[in-house]
């Protein structure tokens, strides 16, 4: 069976290279737009912190299981186990998030032990953290380097055989899909375009309401500091701080629904970055601010990712919102078994894109 992905941001990646796993005849198309959400997301695994306790929440578990075991079939290193912690100043918020995940872990023993830290236990593990912050840790929450996996699920899908095409890609009305070099065969298609998946379906009649969301991202350097051990870090915010190896803190992020396709670093988005870094973490006040990157996550009007078949032959992955980097590799399973016309095995009718 020959299947056309179109897209190949982390859910593009993952799809192809489960459907090339399964023995599909695997084309991957992209127009390799700046501003794809994989290229600037964070990185962050840890689904069992959220406060989500709809339809997300079982998907989101059950990807941050399925990371476990997809990268250690890939032979990807990007994926690092290295613990979180929820911060906190109020010592009732505290309570409930231990009480939470203490629930959670029954069902996820992903997520490891967790514990209460006071202040001078949260900063010694992230040094940068202000004093008066307590924390709530789990040994399970994770990293992953967004760049490199996709290259990685990207060459291995290529090692299964799949096909690379670059450049522009348009749907006809007739449903056909042309390419730069003209039309492109398939028996089934999977849209997985994230921001873009609206106007690229258009001309099929289908309003798939999927829109960007800016978010912008900064990078710090610490050099001389060994923060390849530092937990993620998540305040009650949006906001958030993870570090990387070779002293590299990465801070964000704006959630930006009306900005559209502006690919710009803005001055209000810096500054609510970096307030909100130097709020949890003073300790980065004197650090290189060496980039800010900026993505456009796929969001929709009820914030669930849509998931399945639009119509025979058709089916759609995107919608992610901030959560493509941790939701995405296993909803590319879930959507290649229903791009092959099997059952994915996990009740998608949540995300269904009829819901609209």
């Amino acid at each position: 069976m020959r299947v056309l992905v179109i897209g190949s941001g982390i859910g593009g990646a993952a799809t192809a290279w489960h459907l090339a796993g399964r023995g599909a005849e695997v084309v991957v198309a992209d127009a390799a737009r700046p501003g794809t959400a994989t290229e600037a997301g964070a990185g962050i695994v840890s689904p069992w912190t959220s406060r989500w306790e709809d339809a997300l929440y079982p998907l989101a578990a059950a990807a941050g299981r399925h990371y476990r075991e997809f990268t250690a079939e890939l032979g990807d290193a990007s994926f690092e186990v290295v613990g979180g912690m929820v911060v906190s100043a109020d010592d009732a918020e505290l309570a409930e998030v231990h009480e939470r995940l203490t629930a959670r872990a029954a069902k996820a023993p992903e997520i490891g032990e967790v514990r209460r830290l006071d202040p001078a236990q949260a900063r010694e593990l992230f040094p940068a953290l202000a004093p008066g912050l307590g924390a709530v840790h789990l040994a399970g929450a994770g990293r992953v380097d967004g760049h490199l996996l996709r290259r990685a699920l990207l060459a291995g899908a290529e090692r299964r055989g799949a096909k690379f095409v670059a450049g522009e890609i348009a749907f006809r009305a007739d449903g056909t899909v042309v390419g730069p070099d003209g039309p492109l065969e398939a028996d089934s298609v999977v849209v997985a375009a994230g921001a873009w998946s609206r106007e690229l379906l258009a001309p099929l009649g289908i309003d798939l309401p999927v829109t960007p969301h800016r978010g912008q991202i900064s990078h710090f350097d610490l050099p001389g500091t060994d923060t390849s051990a530092w937990p993620v870090v998540l305040p009650r915010s949006s906001h958030y701080l993870l570090a990387f190896g070779g002293g590299r803190v990465v801070a964000g992020a704006t959630r930006e629904a009306e900005a559209g396709f502006d690919y710009r670093v803005t001055a209000a988005g810096q500054r609510e970055v970096l307030d909100n870094a130097l709020t949890v973490a003073p300790g980065l006040a004197n650090a290189t601010l060496t980039e800010t990157r900026v993505g456009f996550r796929p969001g929709t009007p009820d914030g669930l990712p849509v998931l399945g078949l639009l119509r025979p032959g058709l089916a759609v992955s995107t919608g992610f919102g901030a959560g493509g980097l941790t939701n995405a590799p296993f909803a590319g399973k879930l959507v290649a078994a229903v791009a092959l016309g099997e059952d994915p095995g996990f009740d998608l009718s949540p995300f269904a894109p009829d819901r609209f």
